[in-house]
């Protein structure tokens, strides 16, 4: 399994907006995607996609980063807007893992 990871920071005016927006796109995709928030850093979050492959991680980082997607909507509420929106595709490191 591949993992596409998301990472920003909400600005704090726009957090309790972010949350619920969030959690309405979060609920479209069932279990493909999880929603974390830093503990040491409040409104740094990260999101989680579980993937299929490599080219289904590539496929959601492409939308992921589109402007077309519901989720670009968020970026607006990003410190930095789209430019700080960092979106990275993980693989497994040992075969066993897989």
């Amino acid at each position: 399994m591949y993992i596409c990871f998301a990472e920003y920071k909400i600005k704090q005016e726009n957090r309790e907006n972010y949350l619920a927006e969030v959690e309405k796109l979060r609920l479209q995709e069932r279990e493909l995607v999880h929603i974390y928030e830093g503990t040491d850093q409040p409104s740094l979050f990260v999101e989680v996609w579980n993937c299929e492959d490599e080219a289904h991680a590539l496929r959601v980082k492409e939308e992921r980063l589109s402007e077309r997607s519901p989720w670009f909507a968020l970026s607006s509420w990003i410190v930095g807007e789209p430019a700080k929106l960092h979106v990275w595709t993980f693989k497994p490191v040992a075969s066993s893992m897989r």
